[in-house]
Order: structure tokens, then sequence, then C-alpha cells
């Protein structure tokens, strides 16, 4: 009992952080899932969005717990900067994976656009036509004309020029469409 007593605010506190925080999460999950029904997305995209926004939403809840109980100042400056220090670390060795990953989560929400859509990728090196069969967390997934499936990463969609082919031009000859477009 007295145990209870001497931390009653530290446990009201906490209750009232854990209450918040499975309200924000389902919130932000309905308001994702509403928007991807909207968007007619895959439940698969959506549950991935949802997946790394529970990520955060999570890491913030943690935080507070340990602002909430009070650990030293000192102590809990050296664990968040060694922890830091190390996901610093791991995020600069896998750099393009972040990127692939953030690229994918705007393309969800920007859509510009969509699965089933043929796109032409205009890089000077290694132009690609091809139709959007799936857009995952790190890379799309397209299939060319030629029946090849090439996996391109997330980040150079949001870097390079993207033409949307309509449909009206999805299967006339390529000088036709390059017609269409200028």
């Amino acid at each position: 009992m007295n145990f209870i007593n001497e931390y009653l605010k530290e446990i009201i506190a906490t209750l009232v952080v854990i209450l918040t925080f499975i309200g924000i999460r389902l919130t932000i999950n309905a308001i994702i899932t509403r928007f991807g029904k909207q968007s007619n997305f895959p439940h698969s995209r959506t549950n991935l969005v949802m997946k790394y926004i529970d990520y955060l939403i999570t890491s913030l809840a943690v935080i507070a717990l340990i602002g909430i109980w009070g650990v030293q100042r000192q102590q809990a400056f050296l664990a968040i900067s060694s922890i830091f220090t190390v996901i610093g670390v791991a995020l600069f060795a896998q750099w393009s994976i972040l990127s692939n990953v953030t690229a994918g989560i705007l393309l969800f929400f920007s859509f510009p656009f969509k699965i089933g859509d043929r796109i032409r990728i205009l890089d000077k090196e290694f132009p690609i036509e091809a139709e959007i069969i799936d857009i995952k967390s790190f890379y799309t997934l397209l299939k060319s004309s030629e029946g090849e499936e090439i996996s391109y990463p997330n980040n150079l969609l949001l870097q390079k020029g993207i033409v949307i082919i309509p449909e009206n031009l999805k299967n006339k000859p390529e000088e036709t469409q390059k017609d269409y477009i200028d």
C-alpha cells in the first residue's frame, strides 16, 4: 500500500499516457485506413504505412513514460545519446533503405500514380516504360511490355521525371506516344 501512495502520481500519469497514445494510434490508423480505401490502395500497402506510424507513436510513448518515471537526466541523456549514436551509424550505413521507406510513405499519401498505370521514367542512362504492378515499402514493381519485371527504388521515383501514359495510348506505338506527350 505504501508503494501505491508513494508512486500514485506516476501511476496515474502512466495510465493517462497509455490511454492517450492508444487513442491517438486508433484515430490515426482509422484515418489512414479511410484514406487508403478512398484512394483504392491495396490493404497490404495501407497496413505497411500504419506499421511505420505505430513505430513512431510507440517511440513517443516510451519517451513520455521515461520522463514520467523520473529517470535521472544525466542517465537519460547518456542512454538516449548512446541509442541515437548507434541508430545514426546504422542509418548512415543504410541510408538508401531509410530514403526508400520514406519515399514509399510519401508515394502512399501523394499518389502521383497508382497500380495499373503505365509510366515512362525519364532517365537519360536507363529509360524505362512499364506498368506499375505493385508499390512496396522499398521499391515499386514494374512490368515492361517485353514481360520483364523491374524492381525500381522508391526514392528514384521521387527524383526522376515520370510521365503517366494515358489509357488511350497504352497499346499504341512509342512514336505516337512521343507525339502526344511532346
